[in-house]
């Protein structure tokens, strides 16, 4: 499994903080927020917390991820790299509303 594969099986490679983050992007960094605070409702997301290395890797975290995140506090928790890890992945309230915006997400953690 790549490195880049969050614990929730999301692509961290293809994300957009990630990416502005990486390539000191501003404008990336602006609309990403500006996405992620309607998709949320969440005005407090502003182009300054759009900063992140990754979910698995060293680096800078965007602060829902590293401070708020139940699937990644979980993951941490019970010792595993990523929910893949878990034998309860198929029934799990925690993860499954990621797999059924990212159906994606399922394949890479079992890749």
């Amino acid at each position: 499994m790549k490195q880049l594969i969050a614990c929730c099986g999301l692509d961290c490679e293809n994300c957009d903080a990630r990416i502005a983050t990486v390539q000191n992007d501003n404008e990336l960094r602006e609309k990403t927020a500006q996405k992620w605070s309607s998709m949320n409702n969440a005005p407090q997301i502003t182009a300054a917390t759009i900063n992140c290395m990754g979910c698995r890797v060293d680096g800078a975290k965007f602060a829902y991820c590293s401070e708020y995140c139940e699937i990644r506090k979980c993951v941490h928790e019970k010792g595993f790299n990523t929910c893949g890890d878990c034998k309860e992945l198929d029934n799990c309230q925690i993860v499954g509303p990621v797999f059924q915006h990212s159906p994606n997400a399922k394949e890479n953690l079992l890749s």
